[in-house]
């Protein structure tokens, strides 16, 4: 298993969110078969029947949002325990089963969730349940196993974390910004905090949390709901559930208005680095995530980013790129599936000749502008059709559905938020895209604004600087 940045983001890319899209808005989107086995595991079932072959996805309602303090890195560290093996499983089988019929398999960590796939001949499902269900109840783990695998996430932090002036950048940005929220800390945990953790750790992590009542089991590909039902009777059907604990988290609370409730000056980070041969801008702000209380808003900020920074048509591209030529690429991203308020992404990098501070100031006129004028109401429609177009796709995999719908049952969606996605975008209308926007982006933003320089060049602002050995972390899941 490896550190996949940005995995969650390449999934959404192929059809911008797969889970919420449709080809029409009247459409639903994958139809899927729901129901609940006695002992509370949620089992999620789509047909797909182009291909004899199933994907098979177990998603805990658990991640690195959810570990104490002084225990970071708890929640990945199990994911790579989970392998580890059973009394009936040696370590290691489990995945070299898999491969020997013919399948992949592997895992991903992130802030609310952690997740275990397969994919594979459809005629080998019920293996693939027999051994997904033997280590959600009877993981077997020594200190021989878990202290050499520790190193293993260390290393895996070094070079991905360490070793990477960007995902540093991107971690101080993130815990100067989300200070008092589980976000702020880096999901793969702290180094110091990391070295810590022990076999009691995470045996106490997996008996708290691994349970069918806190979980989903995702089945996609050439399958028939019944079968499926009875194989995940058979199987999953058996293990007791046991209570878990509520996910009482400290947070960022985001205001009706949608803005900070403790506004501070901003924050800005800038990491100098020798290895660095091409600066960066990113800049942080505070976003709602999907939530009752914040639906509306989420969705019209959806249709906001493909305006503001998605693709070479956005905004930024159009006014940092292509006309005032500052900057060779300039983006955005949004992600809203998340229990708890988190970062709205913009990025930028400086053409041969231009600075940082010139790509800063390119994106403060083009936040402006908006703020000042708003989207028009064409761009919105143009951005729906767009969402719309691309959701396509949204069946065209079977790990994309399985990723999807799995995301968003973990963080506080219901299947009805995600078949009534194409509808609910279809209804947002050009005030709410604005509204959004300028709870985010307003007077009373809560913003982190990163600058990464080479060593020497570039100046800097001098209360700006921030140490090259700073510990940082990426935004994506960790495999």
């Amino acid at each position: 298993m490896k550190l996949t940045l940005g995995f969650r983001r390449a999934v959404a890319s192929c059809a911008v969110m797969l889970s919420l899209a449709s080809a029409a808005a009247s459409a639903k989107v994958f139809s899927p078969t729901v129901y609940t086995l006695p002992n509370g595991l949620q089992v999620v079932v789509v047909e797909d029947h182009l291909a004899p072959v199933v994907t098979q996805m177990v998603w805990y309602k658990v991640g690195a949002a959810d570990e104490q303090q002084g225990h970071s890195g708890i929640a990945h560290f199990l994911e790579h325990l989970m392998f580890k093996g059973t009394p009936t499983v040696g370590p290691g089988e489990f995945s070299k089963i898999v491969a020997r019929n013919g399948g992949e398999d592997n895992a991903f960590t992130f802030y609310d969730y952690t997740a275990y796939f397969q994919t594979i001949k459809a005629d080998r499902l019920e293996l693939i349940m027999k051994l997904e269900a033997d280590r959600m109840q009877n993981l077997a783990l020594t200190d021989d196993q878990v202290y050499p695998e520790r190193d293993v996430i260390v290393e895996e932090r070094r070079q991905r974390i360490e070793n990477s002036p960007a995902a540093r950048l991107g971690e101080s940005m993130r815990y100067s910004l989300l200070t008092n929220s589980p976000y702020g800390r880096p999901a793969i945990g702290w180094l110091p905090e990391m070295q810590q953790l022990t076999t009691a750790d995470a045996i106490a992590w997996y008996k708290t949390w691994y349970a069918p009542n806190n979980a989903i089991l995702i089945v996609v590909g050439d399958v028939e709901p019944e079968a499926v039902k009875a194989l995940a009777e058979k199987y999953y059907g058996p293990i007791p559930a046991h209570p878990v604990p509520p996910r009482i988290r400290p947070q960022i609370m985001m205001l009706p208005e949608g803005e900070h409730p403790l506004p501070e000056p901003e924050r800005r980070v800038t990491l100098r680095d020798p290895a660095i041969h091409q600066p960066e801008f990113a800049r942080y702000y505070v976003a709602p995530n999907y939530s009752a209380k914040t639906r509306k808003q989420a969705l019209a900020l959806e249709v906001f980013d493909e305006i503001f920074g998605t693709g070479s048509t956005s905004r930024l591209y159009q006014a940092l790129v292509v006309k005032t030529k500052v900057a060779t690429a300039a983006g955005s991203s949004y992600d809203d599936t998340a229990l708890d308020p988190g970062p709205y992404d913009i990025f930028a990098s400086p053409a041969p000749g231009k600075d940082v501070a010139e790509v800063e100031s390119g994106v403060d006129a083009v936040i402006a502008a908006l703020v000042k004028d708003g989207v028009t109401a064409q761009e919105v429609a143009d951005a729906k059709t767009r969402l719309e177009s691309q959701a396509i796709l949204a069946r065209d995999s079977l790990s994309g559905p399985a990723h999807s719908i799995g995301e968003a049952l973990t963080t506080g969606q219901t299947i009805d938020d995600i078949e009534n996605w194409p509808e609910d975008i279809a209804s947002v209308t050009q005030t709410d895209v604005n509204d959004a926007m300028r709870g985010v982006f307003g007077a009373k933003a809560a913003y982190a604004t990163g600058w990464l320089l080479p060593s020497k060049g570039t100046k800097a602002p001098m209360d700006a600087v921030a140490a090259a050995n700073t510990t940082i972390a990426p935004s994506g899941a960790f495999r």
